[in-house]
C-alpha cells in the first residue's frame, strides 16, 4: 500500500513508518519537523516537509500519490502545557486536522488512521476503562483529541469517511535503532532513564496525595512496537469497517514510584527523587481495557511486563547518548 504518514519524524509516527517500510509499504512522511530532526525520517521513505495547516500543500502531497490511506501523527502531546496555552492546541491539533480531513475529502483519500488519546476520558469512574466509557477530558490537550473524534464520526456519518481513532494509553520503549527523542522531553520513563545516565540530577515526582496505593498516579504503559502493529491491523480493518474505535494498552496500571522502581531494577542504577505539588489536569488513574481491539483484529501485546518495556528503552537511551 501506499501511505501518507503525517508526524512520521516523531517517536511513534517513526517507529510505525520503519514496520510499514520493513513489510514492503511505500510510505511518504509529512513533518514540520518542529519537535524532531531531519535525521529522524526514515531514509527508505519519501518526505515532505510541511505543516498539516497548508492546505495547499497537504492537498497537493495527497494528489500526486493517490494513497490507500492517512496515519496521522501529526499533533502537539503535552497536556500540562495545554493547560498554560490551550489556544495553541486547538489550533495545532484540532483546526490542523480539519485541513487534513479536508484535504483528503477533495482528493478521494478515503481512510485515516488516527492517533486520539486515553486523555479523552479524563477522571474514569471505572477502570479498566472501555472505549464506551464516559468522555469528559480534564485537559485542553485531551479535548482537541476528543473534538477530532468528534469530526470524524461526522465526516463519516456524511462523507462516507473510513476512520479507526485508536486512544493510547502511555507509550514507551523502543524498536532496533529508533526510540523516543522529543526535545524537550517530558514523559517519565525517559526522564528517569536521564537520572540513570547522569544527565539529569533527579526525577520530579508530582502528587504524592492522589488515591493510589502509595500517592502516585497509575498509568498504563505499552510498547511502542505493539501500538504500531495496533495502527497497521486497524488500517487494514478499515477495508471491511468504516468505523473503528479502540482502547491501546497493557490494561495493567503502575504507579510513577513503581515506574522509578523498574528503571533501578533495570540499570542498576540509584534514582533520586523529588516530591513536587500536582500538576493541573492530572488524572488519578488512567488503565486500558484493550479486548475490544484483541478481539475483533486479533492484536496482542508482545511486551506485557514494565520490566521489559523499560529495558528496551534503557537500550536505546545508552545507544543515543554514547
Amino acid at each position: 500500500m501506499r501511505i501518507l504518514v503525517t508526524g512520521g519524524a516523531g517517536y511513534i509516527g517513526g517507529t510505525v513508518t520503519r514496520l510499514l517500510l520493513a513489510k514492503g509499504h511505500q510510505v511518504t512522511i509529512f513533518d514540520n519537523l518542529c519537535h524532531s530532526k531531519r535525521l529522524a525520517v526514515s531514509k527508505e521513505a519519501a518526505f515532505v516537509e510541511g505543516d498539516i495547516a497548508d492546505r495547499k500543500l497537504i492537498e497537493d502531497t495527497l494528489k500526486q500519490s493517490r494513497f490507500d490511506g492517512v496515519l496521522h501523527f501529526a499533533a502537539l502531546i503535552e497536556a500540562g502545557e495545554s493547560m498554560k496555552h490551550p489556544e495553541v492546541y486547538f489550533r495545532s491539533n484540532t483546526a490542523a486536522t480539519l485541513t487534513l480531513l479536508e484535504a483528503m475529502l477533495a482528493t478521494g483519500t478515503n481512510r485515516l488512521v488516527f492517533s486520539s488519546t486515553a486523555a479523552c476520558y479524563g477522571e474514569p469512574e471505572t477502570t479498566p476503562i472501555l472505549e464506551d466509557a464516559r468522555l469528559k477530558p480534564t485537559n485542553p490537550y485531551g479535548e482537541s483529541k476528543l473534538l477530532v473524534e468528534q469530526m470524524l464520526g461526522w465526516m463519516n456519518a456524511i462523507h462516507g469517511l473510513r476512520y479507526a481513532s485508536l486512544r493510547y494509553f502511555n507509550v514507551a520503549g523502543a524498536i532496533e535503532g529508533y526510540g523516543e527523542a522529543h526535545e524537550p522531553e517530558s514523559h517519565l520513563i525517559p526522564l528517569v532513564l536521564d537520572v540513570a545516565l547522569g544527565r539529569r540530577e533527579k526525577i520530579k515526582i508530582f502528587g504524592q496525595d492522589y488515591p493510589t496505593k502509595d500517592g502516585t498516579c497509575i498509568r498504563d504503559y505499552i510498547h511502542v512496537e505493539d501500538l504500531a502493529e495496533a495502527h497497521l491491523l486497524a488500517l487494514g480493518a478499515l477495508a471491511q469497517h468504516s468505523k473503528l474505535i479502540y482502547n491501546i494498552g497493557n490494561g495493567q496500571g503502575f504507579t510513577v514510584r513503581e515506574v522509578v522502581d523498574s528503571v533501578r531494577r533495570v540499570t542498576g542504577k540509584p534514582i533520586a527523587v523529588e516530591e513536587c505539588p500536582r500538576r493541573p489536569g492530572d488524572p488519578a488513574v488512567l488503565v486500558a481495557s484493550s479486548e475490544k481491539i484483541k478481539s475483533e483484529l486479533g492484536w496482542k501485546p508482545k511486551f506485557a511486563e514494565l520490566d521489559s518495556i523499560v529495558a528496551s528503552a534503557w537500550e536505546w537511551h545508552q545507544k543515543r547518548y554514547a
